[in-house]
């Protein structure tokens, strides 16, 4: 079947190391005046982890298995992000909620395990650097070893950057090419979004776009000119999307931001689903909705030396 077709470069968000498009390396249009942060490091269901600080209050938690940011909360009661009572956090498994690494491949397309080992494994905590993209951020590092290669036989440097301001959180994925010849991958935030009431939650900004329809067999679908609202399962890719979207929820609306990612998935499993997976539960579906920054219809392909970036940003 036809994917939809994809209308910005296959290669957005690549530049070589020290070639005519390092310039992307730049000051992220997001950040703003500096104020320390700071890191607390705890643990949580025997993972290690750590918990960015904003002087402000604003805190982050992202566990070093999988770079997988488990928590964000502008302010100390209110949290943005959606984790799973019933989440497994066994070595070999998967998180199910906050926000999921997908690298290098999204879902089942392709022969790797489903949305890739990245979220799998164990990352190093490199610490708090302020000299990156976006200012002073908290950044994670995955490695190639035996393992990876064994299950894709490439050289690779990965790594979590996240930021923290007193209303917004980013986070940016980076890849680079380590190795002799060219590789190419899909990836992506899989973002839970918490939210208070599913039926009155509405997703503007993708009115205009058509979609691949996974919840009915990847049929293509026309733009459905309206909202995206959240009845019944609902699992959709849009490609080339628009890079502000707005998520309204009641009295309450966040912005979410993609820089890089070229495209949006958008899911929800819906009660029968929700209900027949273990790592969720019955009415579990009623508390969050995801909005995925992705590069998942076509791959992007890295060049010896090459780095990719894809960003995304909460904010209020």
């Amino acid at each position: 079947m036809r994917l939809l077709t994809q209308k910005t470069p296959a290669n957005a968000g690549v530049f070589r190391l020290g070639g005519p498009r390092s310039g992307i390396i730049r000051r992220s249009p997001y950040t703003r005046a500096a104020m320390p942060l700071t890191i607390e490091p705890f643990e949580q269901h025997d993972r290690a982890c750590v918990r960015l600080r904003h002087p402000r209050g604003a805190t982050a938690d992202i566990s070093l298995h999988g770079a997988h940011v488990l928590s964000w909360k502008p302010e100390p009661a209110r949290e943005r992000l959606y984790l799973s009572p019933n989440a497994s956090h066994q070595p070999g498994s998967a998180i199910r909620g906050g926000i999921p690494v997908i690298f290098p491949q999204f879902a089942g397309r392709g022969p790797l395990v489903k949305h890739g080992f990245a979220r799998l494994l164990e990352w190093r905590f490199a610490g708090l650097q302020d000299a990156t993209v976006f200012g002073e951020s908290a950044v994670f590092e995955l490695d190639d070893d035996e393992r990876t290669r064994s299950l894709w036989p490439h050289r690779f440097g990965a790594r979590l950057h996240v930021a923290l301001s007193a209303d917004a959180l980013q986070v940016g994925l980076e890849i680079l090419n380590r190795d002799d010849s060219p590789f190419a991958f899909t990836a992506a935030l899989h973002t839970y979004l918490r939210v208070a009431k599913l039926g009155s939650v509405e997703l503007e900004g993708l009115e205009s776009t058509p979609y691949e329809d996974s919840a009915r067999k990847s049929a293509p679908m026309p733009a459905s000119n309206a909202p995206i609202r959240f009845e019944g399962e609902l699992d959709r890719i849009y490609a080339a999307t628009p890079r502000l979207l707005r998520l309204r929820d009641g009295e309450s609306t966040l912005r979410i931001e993609a820089e890089g990612f070229r495209d949006t998935v958008v899911w929800n499993p819906g009660a029968t689903l929700a209900a027949s997976m273990g790592d969720l539960g019955a009415g579990e579906h009623l508390r969050f909705v995801c909005v995925e920054a992705g590069t998942v219809v076509e791959p992007v392909t890295l060049a010896p030396g090459e780095r990719w970036l894809g960003v995304q940003r909460l904010g209020e």
